[in-house]
Order: C-alpha cells, then sequence, then structure tokens
C-alpha cells in the first residue's frame, strides 16, 4: 500500500531540502563571517583546537546548507551535519545537562539528514542519481 502522499515524494524532497538547507545557511552564515569568534565559542565548550572545530562547523553548515539546498552532493552534506546534530545532543545532555526541550531541535535536523541520506534529493535537484 503507498503512502498519500507517495505521488509527491520528489516534491517533499525539495521542501525537505529547502527547510534543512536555509536552517544550515542561517547558522553557517555568521560562523563563516566571524571564523574567529566561532572558534572561541568552540574553545569554551571544550572542542580544542577551537579554529578547526569552528571552521569545520562553519564550512559544514554553510557550504553543505547551498549543496543541500541545491542538491548537490546533498549526502555529504546531510552526513556532516547530521554528526554535528548528534555530537550537538551528546554536548548537550552530557555537559550542559539540558531539557529534552533544549536538544529536541538537534534530534529533529538529524532526522531530516537521515531522510536525505536515505532517499536522496529527489528529481529536483542539480545533480539527481539516474538509476
Amino acid at each position: 500500500m503507498l503512502t498519500p502522499l507517495f505521488d509527491y515524494s520528489n516534491l517533499i524532497l525539495l521542501i525537505l531540502r529547502f527547510i534543512l538547507g536555509s536552517i544550515m545557511l542561517y547558522y553557517g552564515l555568521p560562523k563563516i563571517r566571524d571564523l574567529k569568534s566561532n572558534a572561541k565559542d568552540f574553545e569554551r565548550m571544550g572542542y580544542k583546537p577551537g579554529m578547526a572545530f569552528g571552521t569545520l562547523s562553519a564550512a559544514t553548515e554553510f557550504f553543505g546548507g547551498l549543496g543541500i539546498l541545491f542538491g548537490v552532493l546533498a549526502w555529504l552534506p546531510a552526513l556532516g551535519f547530521a554528526g554535528e546534530m548528534i555530537l550537538g545532543v551528546v554536548y548537550k545532555v552530557t555537559k550542559t545537562n539540558k531539557p529534552f526541550s533544549d536538544w529536541s531541535y538537534d534530534l529533529l535536523c538529524l532526522a531530516l539528514c537521515l531522510i536525505i541520506l536515505a532517499f536522496g534529493t529527489g528529481t529536483y535537484a542539480l545533480m539527481h542519481p539516474v538509476y
């Protein structure tokens, strides 16, 4: 039995990519603009060297956001961002003891990344797989 929106799966993947790519760009742009401040933030969280971790995070979010938005090798930034979200959940749960409401957003972003990793970008992408 097909799901009710199966015929629109490519459109839904486009919407999903737009949402996830926009989120990544939103959080990645300030990090790219000020790598030194971003590095200090990572140092404060205990990730050393902060410049390396901060730059990797900024590049993953900004350039990966573009890749996901346009559907260009989207599996790679989805994998990187999924890793970031897993680290974010682990950090928030173990180091800061934050409540579920503070890290549930990270889980939602992780879920979006997993959908892209499992189902690809759909046909409305600049680089969609041909089977």
